[in-house]
């Protein structure tokens, strides 16, 4: 998918799907463009691969989210469910990349990593929500595996690079006081913009215990959060997006 400017708005310049993965392109006001993503397969499993790729060139602004959570399903044993998103944000253009939560199953086998390109003068913002089980349904990850990597480069110069590894009894693990103490969910954001210092102050002020934001350089931050549940962390996370962001959230977090 690539998106352009024209006439002082950012419309769809170019455009190919296939397979599950869809995309819907919901009109808004004042010349927003977003893409809501649609896995209409219901969610990934051993052996699925999803790709996804986005261009905002110069002087535009992109918003991508997803219509729902998305699910990793218990997978078969030596299978793994892959997905591989490639993002390039042009000179001051803006990707926002806001994808709701990821709940991962008991028994599911995900691999997943987020690379982004930028130019000078770009802007970035993202959040990777994930939930360790679906608590409602007394849910606990006995075995799991999660290999969760995000690449972030400005002119190829590294600006953030982070691994997630959780294999085994992700639950136990979980557990520990040093690793997650017992928590249920949690969240990484990054904000690549001049206006990431500005920010830290408000954002540090809507935080819980279990969370912490700071500046990677003065254009870099990035905040990690911890929840009991989703529902706890969407009462963090929702308005500190929305502060980071500088416009409420897409509608579909909201519903």
């Amino acid at each position: 998918m690539v998106v352009k400017a024209r006439k002082g708005r950012t419309v769809l310049g170019d455009f190919r799907q296939s397979g599950s993965l869809k995309c819907l392109f919901p009109r808004l006001p004042r010349g927003a463009f977003e893409t809501v993503l649609v896995n209409t397969a219901g969610g990934v499993t051993g052996g699925d691969h999803f790709n996804l790729s986005a261009l905002a060139r110069p002087d535009t602004a992109l918003t991508l989210t997803t219509q729902a959570c998305e699910r990793a399903y218990r997978a078969q044993p030596g299978q793994t469910g892959t997905v591989r998103t490639h993002l390039r944000v042009g000179p001051q253009a803006r990707i926002n990349w806001l994808p709701q939560e990821t709940i991962l199953f008991n028994g599911s086998a995900l691999d997943r990593k987020l690379t982004v390109e930028l130019a000078q003068g770009a802007s970035f913002l993202m959040v990777e929500p994930m939930i360790f089980g679906r608590a409602a349904m007394g849910e606990t990850l006995a075995q799991a595996h999660l290999n969760d990597r995000v690449d972030i480069r400005r002119e190829g110069v590294p600006l953030y690079l982070d691994v997630t590894r959780l294999h085994g009894d992700v639950a136990q693990q979980l557990a520990r006081p040093a690793t997650g103490n017992g928590a249920g969910a949690m969240a990484s954001v990054v904000l690549v913009s001049d206006l990431a210092e500005a920010r830290l102050d408000e954002v540090r002020n809507l935080l819980p215990d279990t969370a912490g934001a700071s500046l990677l350089r003065p254009d870099v931050m990035v905040l990690r959060l911890l929840a009991q549940d989703g529902f706890a962390l969407r009462k963090t996370l929702v308005p500190a997006l929305s502060l980071l962001n500088g416009a409420p959230l897409p509608r579909c977090w909201m519903i």
